[in-house]
């Protein structure tokens, strides 16, 4: 019986831990919060911080691999415990997504399009940068950043600039070129040990406050776009010589030409509709790919739109209950914050219109 070791407790792991029992998979949590969501379902927690040697290595010695559901993880653990034993995706994954202006450098050098860019070191070089963008931008600290957080949108000339800088710590950021878009999608792909490459459909996603409200597949694009997000993931997983589950996100201009947004190396919020449209989920696909076992049929059978459940949204849950064709999911979170992501729910085929009225 193969033992998967899983750096982080939130509802990734949790999924993680699951579909890995399915398949006989033993999992052992590496997390400093006791009764974490993905320790509820694992077969063990080592309650340790993500760069304790002691915990690292107590990882390490009971594990035959190791994932993650976080791109977070620091790149030191990563490296330590690889080695010892396999980790995937590899830590180089980790390097390229942690800091935006080296993920946009490899994205261009992977020859995929992405926003313009410059990074940020002072005050004084945002304002040239504002300038250079015509005073519009998107400015985003280069590294920990997530739903939303750790950003600023520059409307127009550029205005407060040196307080927004402030504001945002005066750390290396990165200024981003305005991309006019009409939608924004995003695959889920996977790569085994041995190459082999799969992706689910594309979903297109829908974001409130900066935090993913929905996902819905069919996504509204074309089969050139949909080839050339196919073909985009290819080759980053390629690159990177990958094994495991990422997600790639996308803005689809007017004309369907697509321009990358970001990578994840891990399993993906935007991917959660599999476990009720397709055969095997994403986490399924992952824990194939990282143990060594063959990938997944990636069909789906059902049209699908997931919806997170976002803090007081979780009081909902009657209603949702009593939806047809609905899958409910929820995290093992004991309490509901704004901003935190409780659960989502996944309705299917002929459910989909009385859904899309009520979001």
């Amino acid at each position: 019986m193969i033992t998967l070791g899983i750096i982080g407790g939130g509802q990734l792991g949790r999924m993680l831990a699951m579909a890995a029992a399915r398949l006989n998979v033993r999992t052992v949590i590496l997390e400093p919060q006791a009764d974490c969501p993905a320790a509820q379902v694992a077969n063990r927690q080592i309650t340790a911080a993500y760069d304790d040697e002691a915990g690292l290595d107590a990882l390490a010695a009971a594990c035959d691999v190791v994932t993650y559901e976080f791109e977070n993880v620091p790149v030191s653990a990563a490296t330590r415990l690889a080695r010892s034993l396999p980790v995937y995706p590899p830590p180089k994954a980790l390097e390229v997504a942690q800091d935006r202006v080296t993920e946009k450098r490899f994205l261009n050098a992977c020859g995929l399009e992405t926003a313009r860019f410059h990074p940020i070191d002072s005050a004084e070089e945002l304002v040239t940068a504002l300038a250079d963008f015509g005073g519009k931008g998107v400015l985003k600290t280069r590294r920990f950043g997530y739903d939303g957080k750790g950003q600023h949108v520059f409307r127009e000339d550029g205005k407060d600039a040196a307080a927004v800088y402030e504001r945002l710590g005066a750390v290396p950021l990165i200024l981003e070129s305005f991309i006019g878009f009409d939608r924004e999608i995003s695959i889920i792909a996977a790569r085994g040990t041995n190459g082999a490459f799969a992706a689910f459909d594309p979903a297109e996603n829908v974001h409130r406050n900066g935090i993913l409200h929905t996902s819905t597949v069919p996504a509204t694009i074309d089969t050139a776009a949909r080839q050339s997000a196919n073909a985009a993931a290819k080759a980053i997983l390629e690159t990177l010589d990958y094994v495991g589950v990422i997600g790639v996100e996308f803005f689809v201009r007017p004309d369907g030409s697509l321009v990358v947004n970001e990578i994840a190396p891990r399993v993906h919020n935007s991917g959660h509709w599999t476990e009720a449209a397709c055969v095997i989920s994403q986490f399924e696909q992952h824990i194939r790919a990282v143990c060594d076992l063959p990938l997944g049929d990636t069909s789906r059978h059902s049209d699908a739109v997931m919806q997170n459940l976002i803090g007081d949204d979780i009081h909902d849950l009657p209603r949702w209950l009593q939806e047809p064709r609905t899958l409910v999911h929820l995290y093992g979170k004991d309490e509901a914050r704004p901003g935190r992501k409780m659960g989502h729910v996944t309705t299917l085929g002929q459910a989909l219109r009385r859904m899309s009225q009520d979001c």
